[in-house]
C-alpha cells in the first residue's frame, strides 16, 4: 500500500520474490542458521515465511566467519535504511547484495555526518555569538548574556526530557503517518515548556530590573521559539532526515549573524537587543519547521503526550537536570577552593577538547534513533551497536589527546590560548582520560535510551553525577588543579562502569520480556 492508502501496483511483489532489503535479510537468516548449527531461535515451527520464501530448519551449507560478518553488516544496514524503496523487477539478489555492500560505507558516513555537521553548525554559531558579544558589549553585559544562556540551557533540558527524548526513543522506527502524529504533540509540548519558562523569565525580569532584567525580558519573549526550534532538530533525526535539521540550524545561523552586525551598526548594541535577535532568529527557523515536516504543532496535545510518556518524560527531565547541576557545581566548587584562575585553566583544557564534544553530541543525535531502529528490527545486535559507538568515540578521544600533546608545544597552544597554554598543558593528559571515559560511556547511555529503560538510566546518571562531583572535589583538595582534573577522569570512568552495568540489567529485562 502507498502512503496515501491506495495500492501501489508498480511496486507490488511477485510471490516468491524479494526486494533488495528483504534479500539481505534472508541471506542473513541463512548465515545465522548455519553458524548456530542450523537452529534459529526466532522460529519454533518447522518453516517460517519471509517475503514469499521459506526459511527451513533443515541443514544448510556451512559458511565462513567472514561471510557471516558481511551478511550481518549488510542486513543491519538494509533493515535500518527504512526509507529505501525496493524494485522487485531489478537485478538478482546476488547483484543486489553486491550493490548494497558498496553503499554500506556511504550510508554509515551519511547518517553520522549529518549529526556531526548539524552539531557543528549549532556549536560554532553559539561560540561565534559568545565571542562577538564579549568583544562588543564588555564583561558586565556578557555576564548577563551568560546568565540568560544558562537559564536557556535549563529550559532546554526540561523540553528535551519531556518532549523530544521520548520521541527519539519511541518513534524512531515508525511510519511517516505515526511520526507526524507524534511530532505534532511533541513540538506542541516543547512550545508549552517554552511558554512556561518564558513566563518565569519575564517574572524574574520584573523583580531584578536593570541590565540583568532587560536580558531576562528578551529571553522570556523568545523562549517559546527557541524550544520549538530545538524540537524540530530532534524530530528530523528521529525520522532519519538529519539533512533537514542541518538546514534548519543553518537558517538560524545565517539570519542571526547579520542581525547582530546590523544591531551594532544601528546603535542598538546592548544585551537586550542581542538576546532578542538571538531568540527571534531561532523563531524564524522554528517557523520554517512546519513547512519542512508538513506538521503543525498541536498545543492541546500536551496532556495526552505527557500522560502517554510519563514513564519516560519525568525521568529524562531529572536525568538532564542532574548532569547540568553536576557540571555547574563542580565549576563553582573549584572557584571557591582554588580560585578563579584555576577555573580558567580548567575551562581552557575543556576548550581544547571542544571538537570532541561536538563529535559526541552529534553522535548522540544519530545514535539514539539508530539504536532504537536496530532494537526493533534486530534486537540481539543492539548491544554490538552500542559497543561500536563507545569504542569509536573512545578511540577518537584518545587520538585527539595525542594530537594536542604533540601540537601544543609546537605553536598551536600559543595560537589558541596565548600565554595561558603553558599552565594548561599539564592538564591535557587527565582531560584526555576524561574525554576517553566520556566516549566509552556513550554507548551505555544510548542503549538505555533505546531500551526505554528510563528508571535505570536516571538512577545511573544520578550516581554517575555524584561520583563525578565527589572525585573532582577530592582531587582539588589533594592535588590542586591537576588533582581535580584527574578526579574528574576517575569519575568519568566510574560513570562508564555504572552505565554499562545498568545497560546489562536493562538488556536482560528486555530479553526476558520478549522471550516467548
Amino acid at each position: 500500500m502507498s502512503l496515501a492508502g491506495s495500492p501501489d501496483v508498480s511496486r507490488r511483489r511477485r510471490p516468491g520474490s524479494c526486494g533488495l532489503r528483504d534479500a539481505a535479510v534472508n541471506n542473513f537468516i541463512t548465515v545465522a542458521m548455519t553458524t548456530r548449527g542450523g537452529a534459529w531461535n526466532g522460529s519454533r515451527g518447522g518453516r517460517r515465511r519471509v517475503c514469499g520464501t521459506a526459511a527451513a530448519r533443515s541443514p544448510t551449507p556451512r559458511v565462513s566467519a567472514a561471510q557471516a560478518q558481511t551478511s550481518f553488516l549488510l542486513a543491519l544496514c538494509m533493515v535500518a535504511d527504512s526509507g529505501t524503496r525496493t524494485d522487485t523487477t531489478g537485478p538478482s539478489p546476488r547483484r543486489s547484495r553486491a550493490a548494497a555492500l558498496r553503499r554500506l560505507p556511504g550510508l554509515a558516513i551519511r547518517r553520522l555526518g549529518w549529526g556531526v555537521a548539524d552539531q557543528m553548525v549549532s556549536s560554532l554559531t553559539n561560540f561565534a555569538v559568545s565571542i562577538y558579544v564579549v568583544r562588543t558589549l564588555g564583561a558586565v553585559q556578557f555576564g548577563v548574556f551568560s546568565l540568560a544562556y544558562v537559564t536557556y540551557s535549563f529550559a532546554l533540558n526540561a523540553s528535551r526530557g519531556l518532549a523530544t527524548d521520548p520521541l527519539m526513543v519511541r518513534f524512531s522506527a515508525t511510519n511517516p503517518a505515526t511520526w507526524r502524529r507524534a511530532v505534532a504533540r511533541c513540538t506542541g509540548t516543547a512550545m508549552v515548556v517554552g511558554f512556561v519558562a518564558g513566563a518565569c523569565a519575564l517574572a524574574a525580569a520584573e523583580v531584578i530590573g536593570g541590565t540583568a532584567g532587560s536580558g531576562f525580558l528578551a529571553l522570556g519573549l523568545t523562549l517559546p521559539g527557541l524550544m520549538l526550534q530545538d524540537s524540530w532538530r530532534y524530530s528530523f533525526f528521529a525520522l532519519g532526515r538529519g539533512s533537514l535539521a542541518f538546514l534548519n540550524d543553518l537558517l538560524w545561523a545565517v539570519t542571526l549573524l547579520p542581525a547582530l552586525v546590523l544591531l551594532r551598526r544601528t546603535g542598538h548594541a546592548n544585551v537586550f537587543w542581542f538576546i532578542l535577535a538571538w531568540g527571534a532568529t531561532a523563531g524564524i527557523a522554528a517557523a520554517i519547521g512546519p513547512l519542512q515536516a508538513h506538521v503543525v504543532p498541536k498545543l492541546p496535545g500536551i496532556s495526552e503526550w505527557l500522560s502517554k510518556h510519563r514513564d519516560l518524560g519525568i525521568r529524562y527531565l531529572v536525568e538532564g537536570t542532574a548532569t547540568s547541576v553536576a557540571a555547574q557545581l563542580r565549576i563553582y566548587s573549584i572557584g571557591l577552593l582554588l580560585g578563579l584562575a584555576a577555573v580558567g585553566y580548567v575551562q581552557a583544557a575543556s576548550t581544547l577538547t571542544g571538537p570532541m564534544q561536538v563529535l559526541f553530541l552529534g553522535m548522540l543525535l544519530t545514535a539514539i534513533p539508530e539504536a532504537a531502529r536496530v532494537l526493533r528490527r534486530s534486537p540481539r545486535h543492539m548491544l554490538l551497536f552500542c559497543v561500536l559507538v563507545s569504542g569509536g568515540l573512545a578511540v577518537a578521544g584518545l587520538a585527539w589527546g595525542a594530537v594536542l600533546l604533540f601540537a601544543l608545544p609546537r605553536g598551536l597552544g600559543n595560537w589558541l590560548l596565548g600565554p595561558t597554554w603553558r599552565p594548561t598543558y599539564p592538564l591535557v593528559v587527565p582531560q584526555t582520560l576524561y574525554v576517553v571515559g566520556l566516549g566509552a560511556s556513550m554507548g551505555g547511555g544510548v542503549g538505555l535510551h533505546a531500551l526505554a529503560a528510563a528508571r535505570r538510566s536516571v538512577r545511573a546518571t544520578i550516581l554517575g553525577a555524584a561520583a563525578f562531583v565527589v572525585f573532582s572535589l577530592l582531587g582539588a583538595v589533594e592535588g590542586g588543579v591537576v588533582g581535580t582534573m584527574y578526579g574528574a577522569a576517575i569519575g568519568a570512568w566510574i560513570v562508564v562502569l555504572i552505565l554499562w552495568w545498568a545497560l546489562r540489567g536493562g538488556w536482560r529485562e528486555y530479553r526476558d520480556a520478549i522471550r516467548p
